[in-house]
């Protein structure tokens, strides 16, 4: 089938673009001899896990139990849910996975530890948790120091719960300024970081773990420094509209969403079929990852989605409207690929024109 024949909206993938984006990240890794667990929220395919961990990755990080779940059901098996995970019943959950994989997760307080070893009293072995730090996106975390040696301590005497390890997420490297503060940001966060791993080894628990991770900082080889363990990276592979503007190029975004102009109702607008429901309204307002507009069309001369409806994208471009036609179809790249990933079923591997092969997206909506 050619690209030109599927329905739309469609969510499509360069093969070439997301095997190299794959490569890439993973030859970084061993570049400075740490592991990769690519983050797998943002495509949501066991098909694509495997792919990253055939190319060398140590195992996968999810966002949710039931992202877990399918890719345990998929072959993966070892997962971590970079996530507090809180409620009996997802305790429940990740100790029935326990008995066949490598599951752990992320904490960040004694109260949802205390939960956890309650869970895991009739467990045949630990639950494995790591300990989330705020490095800066104020977010969830540990922040104070003084929590976090209560936490370290209490986890200690638990029959039922083991520290693994403990992981950080960069986030707010997103909104540097220029690349340089990127670098200052994302090198803050390291230190940080392993400062907190200092803290356990002085209180007498030797880590197995320290995970750092956002994509910026590693797209522009800012180095890992001595003694964090693992990279927890997930957009790279797919990238999109923010990532591409903070590496200036959107030669290695992978992912587009294939829509069909279906009116031109006056002389500068352009409405295709694509709108909230199969690109979302994201955007990022400040610093290396600013977006203009909710999407930038694929090989255009700046033109970006203006607005969106449910199921409408509008362009204001006299240009764009003058050069297309209706039943036209165009390329949008979206701004942030991983919420659009969660509104398709499937997307299509590409190569060229031609459409090669079916990705079923199956941890779709597995939001639990």
């Amino acid at each position: 089938m050619k690209i030109k024949d599927l329905a739309t909206p469609s969510l499509l993938f360069d093969k070439e673009i997301m095997l190299d984006n794959i490569h890439h990240m993973q030859a970084y890794a061993n570049k400075y001899n740490v592991a990769l667990r690519p983050h797998t929220k943002t495509h949501k395919s066991p098909k694509l896990a495997k792919l990253q961990e055939q190319a060398g990755a140590k195992g996968i990080a999810v966002a949710k139990v039931g992202e877990a779940e399918v890719m345990a059901e998929n072959g993966l098996t070892d997962i971590f849910i970079a996530n507090e995970i809180v409620g009996e019943d997802k305790l429940n959950r990740i100790k029935k996975l326990a008995e066949t994989i490598d599951i752990s997760f992320g904490v960040d307080s004694v109260e949802q530890c205390r939960m956890i070893e309650k869970v895991f009293s009739n467990s045949q072995k630990p639950a494995q948790v790591l300990i989330e730090i705020e490095v800066g996106e104020n977010r969830s975390g540990v922040i104070e120091e003084n929590d976090y040696i209560e936490l370290v301590k209490y986890i200690m005497e638990c029959t039922n719960v083991n520290l693994k390890g403990i992981f950080s997420h960069d986030g707010h490297t997103y909104k540097a300024k220029d690349i340089e503060e990127c670098r200052a940001l994302y090198n803050a966060a390291q230190i940080r970081t392993l400062h907190f791993s200092k803290i356990a080894t002085d209180l007498g628990c030797q880590l197995e773990t320290i995970s750092i991770g956002s994509t910026p900082p590693m797209m522009h080889d800012f180095g890992v420094m001595e003694g964090i363990t693992e990279l927890r990276v997930g957009t790279y592979i797919l990238m999109d509209v923010s990532q591409g503007n903070a590496i200036e190029s959107y030669d290695r975004c992978a992912a587009t969403v294939l829509t069909t102009v279906i009116s031109k109702p006056t002389h500068e607008r352009v409405i295709t079929d694509v709108g909230a429901k199969g690109l979302t309204m994201q955007s990022r307002s400040q610093g290396i990852c600013a977006t203009t507009g909710l999407g930038y069309i694929k090989n255009s001369d700046d033109v970006y989605i203006d607005q969106v409806y449910d199921e409408h994208a509008i362009i204001y471009n006299e240009k764009f409207r003058n050069e297309v036609s209706i039943g036209d179809k165009v390329e949008i790249i979206p701004n942030h690929i991983c919420p659009v990933c969660n509104l398709y079923d499937i997307a299509y591997l590409i190569s060229g024109d031609e459409v090669i092969e079916e990705i079923p997206i199956l941890c779709r909506g597995k939001l639990q």
